[in-house]
């Protein structure tokens, strides 16, 4: 194979993605005019990909009502996905009991590879996460307490990477922009081992997180709760003292089963 072949197989590969991105958006499916229209190609083309996708049981073709819909092979990969993560149990007892002891959804992130990804989400109708601060979810690092959290565990170099490649995105009119900024709120993270994060990622909503550390001291992942805004100042306080002791509970739970993961 040469080197256009090589470049228009990735290209291929590009549009699939996306293909299964556009699919994914819509709760009902999508047809293949709309698909075509949303990625602004050319319906053969779209076609081609669908026929491929559909083979492959990543898409699934709802023939009578002429839909596309997302595939039953990507559940497979969704379990492989939860299992290359891995929550132990011991520390999934330990988020569900932090959520019912601080009445709020508990969330528990870890480093994966050069990511800040969560791997363990608690909630109730009552005390909901944040949409879409569910299972994977890996975006915004700057903008939520786990986030900053794992942000402050990071050597300088590796943070400079991490925010070339992430940015500081604005998600409210109350999140940290600039470096310099982010800087000043590492510090602080820092010293009082407390992440706080009031309305940055989503209006009507504030975050406390804590570091969860290996052996040697270095901070692996975080365990946090989300509150309503309102409620912040009142529950602040008793939260972060249950934070930190279910970080360092959680800790030793990894350590005792041997899978603490490693900081790269």
């Amino acid at each position: 194979m040469g080197r256009n072949d090589a470049l228009t197989g990735m290209a291929s590969v590009q549009k699939a993605f996306a293909l299964l991105d556009v699919v994914a958006a819509d709760e009902r499916g999508l047809t293949a005019k709309e698909i075509a229209a949303a990625l602004e190609m050319p319906l053969p083309s779209v076609y081609r990909l669908l026929k491929t996708l559909v083979e492959s049981r990543h898409l699934v073709h709802l023939k009578d009502e002429s839909r596309y819909a997302l595939g039953y092979k990507l559940h497979a990969l969704d379990a492989s996905l939860h299992r290359q993560i891995g929550t132990p149990s011991a520390v999934a007892r330990l988020v569900l009991e932090l959520h019912s002891r601080g009445d709020a959804a508990a969330y528990y992130a870890v480093h994966r590879g050069d990511h800040i990804v969560v791997a363990h989400v608690v909630d109730s109708p009552t005390r909901r996460r944040i949409t879409p601060m569910g299972f994977g979810f890996n975006d915004a690092a700057h903008a939520t307490a786990f986030g900053k959290i794992l942000l402050s565990g990071m050597d300088a170099t590796r943070r400079r990477a991490f925010l070339a490649r992430q940015g500081l995105p604005a998600m409210t009119s109350n999140t940290i922009r600039t470096r310099d900024e982010l800087e000043l709120e590492l510090e602080k993270v820092s010293a009082g081992g407390i992440a706080v994060e009031r309305e940055e990622f989503m209006i009507g909503s504030s975050c406390l997180g804590a570091p969860v550390r290996n052996a040697a001291g270095q901070i692996v992942g975080s365990v946090a709760v989300s509150l309503d805004a309102a409620d912040f100042d009142r529950r602040s306080g008793r939260i972060a003292v249950l934070l930190r002791d279910t970080a360092d509970k959680v800790g030793r739970a990894l350590r005792a089963t041997s899978v603490l993961p490693q900081r790269q």
